[in-house]
């Protein structure tokens, strides 16, 4: 290991270490990390810094300030109010409800989707304060829904970087079940849903704001906009999510339409420029910009190839299925989390745990798609879109974000391991 490895490791453990102690406000950890990652020649200023040109980053920000917008409309009280009635019904039959309805709809969206957490997680947070069902309850369970479809029909991004590994291995396999792996991934979905259910227990029984709101506030609230104005933000909102649905289409386009929406929407005067400066400038904006620099620092030093290597040499020709297919998992999860790159993580060491199967005489179908899904799934260290989001958005303190991501995290890779060993045994 390089002494730029063990420094950027160094660095990052401080950084985590910051975000539990909460010695430092909400972002500014990673803000320091960056620092130290030029200050000590880990990286250039353009790489640490990179984050707030990242074009993910700046949707994220504009969308933002759609979403605060939105939160002036009728619409929005129409949901606040149907949120509190489904809770004063039933807190666990909502939270169960909220959840679920995500997972359907990330069916449409497919794993991971950028645009669709980043609009799940933005709408859940005007969902006003009640004793039955508060917000940090809600956020983690259904923000991390988004990850998990529950008709897993659009997988073909992780279907062909499927076949992609195990074509690069040598493996001679050109065909897989597409049926079969969607089961995978239903299997991983399922166990979330499992975790989900468990997890409420341990979910933080407190509001975003961490005071108590009168549940009748909502009720309370004048929404006065213009018919014209309130109209108007519902079709920049649309045209946000529309652009961050068609990126992959048309390119850095579609980053750029939630920015021109929020300008819309500053134009037109639903919020004014302080008001869009604090939700484009705001802290989840900080941390979310910070970690991307960090990321891009530990992959740039090797740290990523060596570890698979040391990995693969430790586990050797006689090591059973399971274990090899998890092991790797978790080296793929962590470190995709770490570097900020899935799909590069993931061709580093699926190819690596392929070889080894092949090595052993075994089918290496079951290890190729576990790996390849498990790049989605760390979540449990929020140094990535998905949980800094829900880390900042649910204001969890670390601990509490820990209790209910470490448990979801095993859960899930020891579910999807199963899955894929029993869909295409070895």
């Amino acid at each position: 290991m390089t002494i730029p490895m063990i420094i950027a490791i160094a660095i990052t453990a401080f950084m985590i270490i910051l975000i539990m102690t909460e010695k430092l406000p909400f972002g500014a950890p990673p803000i320091l990390a960056c620092l130290l990652m030029v200050l000590f020649g880990i990286t250039d200023i353009k790489t640490a810094f990179g984050g707030f040109s990242n074009a993910t980053i700046i949707m994220l920000a504009s969308f933002m300030a759609i979403v605060a917008a939105l939160q002036k409309t009728s619409l929005i009280g129409t949901f606040r109010k149907t949120i509190l009635n489904m809770a004063n019904k039933g807190g666990f039959k909502a939270y169960i409800l909220l959840f679920i309805i995500v997972m359907l709809a990330s069916s449409i969206f497919g794993t991971g989707s950028t645009a669709f957490y980043v609009l799940t997680l933005g709408i859940l947070s005007t969902i006003q304060y009640t004793d039955k069902l508060p917000r940090g309850k809600v956020i983690a369970a259904a923000g991390f829904a988004a990850n998990h479809p529950l008709i897993p029909v659009n997988v073909t991004l992780q279907y062909g970087i499927v076949i992609a590994v195990l074509g690069a291995a040598g493996s001679g396999i050109t065909s897989v079940s597409l049926a079969k792996f969607s089961i995978v991934n239903l299997i991983l979905s399922l166990a979330y849903v499992v975790w989900a259910l468990i997890g409420y227990k341990v979910l933080p029984n407190k509001n975003v704001e961490d005071t108590e709101i009168d549940a009748n506030k909502s009720k309370e609230t004048v929404y006065d906009l213009p018919k014209w104005k309130e109209n108007t933000t519902y079709a920049a909102f649309i045209a946000a999510v529309v652009g961050m649905i068609l990126q992959s289409k048309v390119g850095d386009a579609g980053y750029m339409i939630p920015g021109l929406s929020a300008c819309l929407i500053l134009a037109i005067g639903v919020l004014n420029f302080d008001e869009i400066r604090n939700n484009i400038g705001a802290p989840i904006i900080l941390m979310s910009a910070g970690v991307i620099g960090v990321a891009d620092a530990l992959g740039s030093t090797g740290l990523t190839a060596l570890v698979g290597e040391t990995v693969a040499n430790m586990l050797g020709t006689n090591i059973n299925p399971f274990i090899l297919i998890f092991v790797f998992c978790m080296l793929t999860s962590v470190l995709a989390t770490l570097t900020g790159s899935t799909i590069g993580t993931v061709y580093v060491f699926a190819p690596m745990a392929i070889a080894t199967c092949m090595s052993l005489g075994l089918n290496p179908t079951a290890a190729a798609a576990a790996i390849v899904v498990s790049g989605w799934n760390g979540h449990f260290l929020p140094i990535d879109g998905m949980p800094a989001m829900v880390m900042g958005i649910g204001k969890y303190k670390l601990i509490e974000f820990w209790k209910y991501t470490i448990p979801m995290y095993f859960i899930r890779l020891l579910a999807l391991t199963a899955g894929a060993l029993l869909l295409f045994p070895m």
